[in-house]
């Protein structure tokens, strides 16, 4: 029994279970909007909140959780937010309105937020430094598995199931992990008793909320004011950001702070933490544009749309350990530099390719390279962070740089809708000029001036739709021609669109892959040391 208790494989398999059901959920459901929009007969703006409730709740509380973690913990808190998510999930399948199905995938959050940063610290604190690179291999591996499958296993639910099932699904594996978290996962303390720093909770929760609720809502206000109340998204963001600052230096003089500044001191951390920001707002900036393409201007369903991905994610999950092992040897920083290059070369392939008949096989190839650079990515990035961390501040650390990765996330979500919203406005007007000549003469001003007024009306860019609200007085004999046209419209804008968009992570990610040139290579120590707790788990395994 002790052996099972403490053999640190294991205790990954469990840690990665749990992970890989909070990762999942955060991408799994955007395929679901469409379909529980329509089940639960409510309004896009309410579904969305499904979509961004988790996400608001889930950053927000990262930074606390991990605190909760150094103080009582890092089983518990996994266990206990183990179980919060497996009940959410339960109630998020039975829920029966927009209102209970949003309030559960709150809970869902403060489920996700509890779990998250024990996952890292525990593996920081059971595997000595040596071999941190391989567990952390694995933990990349799923951590990339799940970023990128939600798709492909939301598509397949809702195709051959119901949307409902993407919640329940959780609930059996989550009662079976938790049973193993028990039996499986050893209760190890850093051996300290940590104090409560609460004025530096407040200030963190309410800086990352008005910054993250900013950004997630900033394109439905128009960046502009709230409706209902006084204050613009830029102000809401700003007062979010100053929060932030006046908490980084009330942290400065606390004795035992919420997050230890004494962590940035450490150069790796602090890169990999930039990097980790970086890779999520490259991530969320290609994914976001070419879903839409796969989906509006290709026509393939949800399911094939996420099986179109799916060869990233098989690739990515087979190379995460290899690199995981690799970084262990001969350190992180020249597979974390290769893995960014590989990942961008990829996604911009797969850009340049989409056309208007490309098919599932012509993104093979790219999908493959993406999936070996994402592969190669992860685990040498926590490997960065989390190799010299002390198991004392390891849920600090981790919940710092899992809130720092989502932070990104939303960043890179809120610049890209933007970018590519305002490159749709221009590309779909020039497209609406040059196919206009196929038209009659007396219908070209409308159908023109239908694209050039879209970005003040709003963009039509569901399956099927055309781009823009084309005007309903029109002859049935001119209204197959004038529909034809406007598809042809907006395909070829919506590519040129994305083509555009692309450049701005494309840029933004090989700058990324310079930075990891600024990574300490570490020094290859004599003799490998141990911490308190992981002599206490070899001695419990005999």
């Amino acid at each position: 029994m002790a052996r099972a208790r403490t053999n640190p494989w294991l205790v990954l398999l469990v840690l990665t279970t749990g992970f890989f059901m909070i990762l999942l959920d955060t991408t799994i459901v955007n395929v679901a909007i469409p379909a529980m929009s329509t089940g639960l007969n409510t309004t896009l703006d309410q579904i969305l909140w499904v979509l961004n409730a988790y996400i608001l709740v889930y950053a927000v509380l990262l930074i606390t959780a991990g605190r909760l973690g150094d103080l009582y913990g890092q089983r518990n808190l996994f266990a206990i937010g183990l179980f919060i998510f497996t009940v959410a999930s339960a109630l998020c399948g039975f829920a029966q309105d927009p209102t209970q199905l949003i309030a559960a995938r709150i809970l869902q959050g403060v489920g996700g937020a509890l779990l998250t940063p024990q996952t890292l610290a525990i593996l920081t604190t059971i595997f000595p430094p040596e071999r941190r690179g391989a567990a952390f291999g694995i933990w990349g591996g799923v951590a990339g598995l799940a970023t990128v499958a939600g798709p492909t296993v939301g598509g397949a639910i809702i195709t051959y199931i119901d949307w409902r099932w993407i919640f329940f699904i959780n609930v059996p594996i989550g009662i079976a992990a938790l049973a193993a978290t028990f039996w499986i996962i050893p209760d190890l303390r850093p051996g300290r008793h940590h104090g409560w720093d609460i004025l530096g909770i407040i200030l963190a929760t309410a800086g990352l909320f008005a910054i993250v609720f900013g950004l997630i809502e900033g394109q439905r206000y128009s960046w502009g004011q709230i409706e209902s109340y006084a204050i613009t998204i830029p102000e809401l963001i700003a007062g979010g950001a100053a929060l932030l600052v006046i908490f980084i230096i009330w942290e400065r003089f606390q004795s035992e702070p919420l997050m230890p500044l004494s962590l940035f001191k450490n150069r790796n951390f602090a890169i990999a933490n930039w990097i980790a920001a970086a890779i999520s707002f490259g991530m969320l900036s290609m994914f976001l544009p070419f879903t839409i393409y796969l989906q509006s201007v290709r026509g393939f369903s949800a399911l094939v749309a996420g099986l179109t991905l799916a060869p990233m994610s098989l690739t990515s999950m087979f190379t995460a350990p290899f690199a995981g092992r690799l970084s262990d040897r001969i350190g992180g920083k020249y597979i974390l530099m290769t893995g960014i290059t590989l990942f961008t070369i990829g996604m911009g392939s797969i850009a340049f390719i989409a056309g208007p008949d490309s098919t599932w096989i012509n993104f093979l190839a790219p999908a493959i390279v993406a999936g070996a650079g994402l592969g190669m990515t992860f685990a040498p990035m926590t490997t960065v962070a989390m190799r010299n961390i002390e198991p004392r501040v390891a849920g600090s650390a981790s919940a710092v740089l899992n809130t720092i990765r989502q932070l990104g996330a939303a960043v890179g979500s809120a610049v890209i809708g933007a970018i590519l919203q305002n490159q749709l406005a221009t590309t779909l007007h020039n497209q609406a000029v040059s196919h206009a000549t196929a038209l009659p003469s007396s219908f070209r001003d409308q159908f023109i001036a239908a694209f050039s007024s879209v970005s003040s009306k709003g963009f039509e860019i569901g399956t099927g739709e055309s781009g823009a609200k084309l005007p309903s007085n029109i002859p049935p004999a001119v209204a197959h021609q004038l529909a034809a046209v406007a598809h042809d419209v907006f395909v070829s804008a919506y590519i040129e669109a994305m083509h555009a968009t692309f450049i701005v992570p494309i840029v933004f990610l090989a700058f990324t892959a310079l930075t990891t040139t600024l990574i300490k290579r570490r020094a290859r120590p004599a003799a490998a040391q141990e911490t308190p707790q992981q002599e206490e788990v070899r001695a419990a395994a005999g």
